[in-house]
């Protein structure tokens, strides 16, 4: 409760008059003796005198005090403090007195006043007139030791109340920030560009695209940069076009390299937290967020001109993904790298640009997959796919993976005794899903495909005259590119 209100309330049940009743004292008035005034009891001071009957009424006035003079005596002089609020100060809240210009009351002496409410509201109101004092002189001198008016007060710059927890975003860049890396690929025609990549072991293996670095993979330089600034000749070990991986190889590794922990990508759902590292435009260190939006998205990238195309079954995330982005990791909440961030959906570029940019649709090439391209082009510097044995059409959207007629150059379109050939399928048939997962096309089936390994055995439903039917496919094997 604030102490205006509690000394209000020690005061508004006493009888008070409108306005004061007797004007101060003149300077030259003759002053009485402190013990000439004669002393009232309580029951005389109680009583207010009585006017007698031929008295006139006195009238309303508008001036705070009576035009009549009286005598000291006459008026009890000094009369008693007047109220804290004056009674024409209430607007109707219970204030207990008259308005401003209404008829004044015969004065009436007050006895003596009992040692209450009153008495304790003043002390109080004492008491915060001196704080209010007190506090007003500090704040003074605080200001003028400052050297300026200001209030503010500065936050902590103890670098323990700046750390932050290790499973925030900013926890988790901080960490994984040191091993991802900025890859510039200058072509030996003078093509090139700039991309992303992130440590992948202590041997000093750097895990990318391979169409960061394509232009430079043959003759040409690559130059990897760390988030700290230094510097680092690098060389290609091994690239899967179709697969759009590569792995490089610092030429003068630093000791001391933290890869960056890998993740379950088959363990993701849809919805979970994403973290994405890389140089979108050339902007080195940018680190976005998002969430999983889907998975198991058939994605096909590449010039449309047959060989030189990629097939993914990725991961999809609406964390802003850019040119610059590509081969960059791809992290869960907890900064494990659960994809490498391979593509994006555009609507095209606009007038003015040669790049389109983010439009929240980016695609990754799940973990799992691109661990075993990444020890397979380590190992042999070849990367290994798995088949079915039979060509396929690249419609999209034909409503499942047909069987071409023929293969390329005039082929047979399944292989003689290769893996479809075993299980009984042939030209015409209409691939409809590949274990559990819906097939709509060509590009999609081959995603699948390669989301698996070499002699996995897997589950093919076809249409074939309007009817449908199942068989089993042990994967086989291509090697290389060509």
């Amino acid at each position: 409760m604030s102490t205006e209100n509690e000394g209000n309330e020690g005061t508004a049940g006493e009888a008070v008059p409108s306005v004061p009743s007797v004007p101060p004292v003149p300077a030259d008035a003759p002053q009485e003796s402190p013990g000439s005034r004669p002393e009232s009891t309580p029951a005389q001071a109680a009583e207010p005198p009585t006017a007698p009957p031929h008295a006139p009424q006195p009238q309303p006035h508008a001036t705070p005090y009576p035009p009549q003079a009286q005598s000291a005596a006459e008026a009890d002089w000094p009369p008693p403090a007047p109220p804290a609020v004056p009674a024409y100060a209430s607007h109707g809240a219970g204030g207990g007195g008259p308005v401003w210009g209404a008829q004044p009351q015969p004065y009436a002496p007050e006895g003596p006043r009992k040692r209450g409410m009153g008495g304790l509201v003043a002390a109080v109101a004492a008491a915060a007139l001196i704080a209010g004092g007190i506090g007003g002189a500090f704040g003074y001198w605080a200001a003028d030791r400052n050297g300026s008016g200001s209030t503010t007060v500065s936050a902590s710059a103890n670098p323990q109340d700046l750390k932050r927890d290790p499973a925030t975003v900013a926890g988790v860049a901080a960490k994984a920030l040191p091993s991802v890396v900025t890859i510039d690929a200058q072509g030996g025609d003078g093509e090139g560009g700039t991309g992303t990549g992130f440590v992948y072991d202590k041997e000093g293996h750097i895990l990318t695209n391979n169409h960061v670095v394509a232009s430079a993979a043959d003759s040409g330089q690559l130059t990897v940069t760390f988030s700290n600034g230094k510097k680092y000749g690098a060389e290609v070990i091994g690239r899967a076009q179709g697969y759009d991986v590569a792995v490089l190889k610092l030429k003068n590794p630093p000791s001391g390299l933290t890869p960056l922990s890998l993740g379950n990508s088959d363990q993701v759902a849809v919805g979970d937290s994403t973290i994405a590292i890389g140089a979108p435009f050339g902007l080195s260190n940018t680190v976005t967020t998002g969430i999983i939006s889907a998975k198991n998205r058939p994605v096909a990238s590449g010039d449309g001109s047959g060989g030189s195309n990629s097939y993914m079954s990725a991961l999809q995330t609406d964390a802003s993904i850019n040119p610059g982005n590509s081969g960059g990791p791809l992290l869960d909440a907890r900064g494990a790298v659960i994809g490498i961030n391979s593509a994006i959906q555009s609507t095209g570029s606009s007038v003015g640009q040669t790049q389109a940019g983010s439009i929240g649709l980016g695609f990754a090439i799940p973990i799992n997959q691109a661990t075993n391209v990444a020890q397979q082009l380590i190992k042999t510097g070849k990367p290994v796919y798995p088949v079915i044995g039979a060509t396929v059409t690249m419609n999209e959207k034909s409503g499942g993976a047909v069987i071409s007629d023929q293969g390329a150059g005039g082929t047979e379109a399944v292989s003689k005794d290769g893996p479809a050939d075993r299980a009984g399928l042939k030209a015409g048939d209409v691939i409809t899903k590949f274990n559990d997962t819906a097939i709509d096309s060509g590009p999609t089936l081959i995603g699948e495909i390669w989301t698996h390994k070499p002699g996995d055995h897997v589950t093919l439903t076809y249409e074939r005259d309007g009817r449908t039917a199942t068989t089993e496919v042990t994967l086989g094997e291509r090697s290389g590119d060509s």
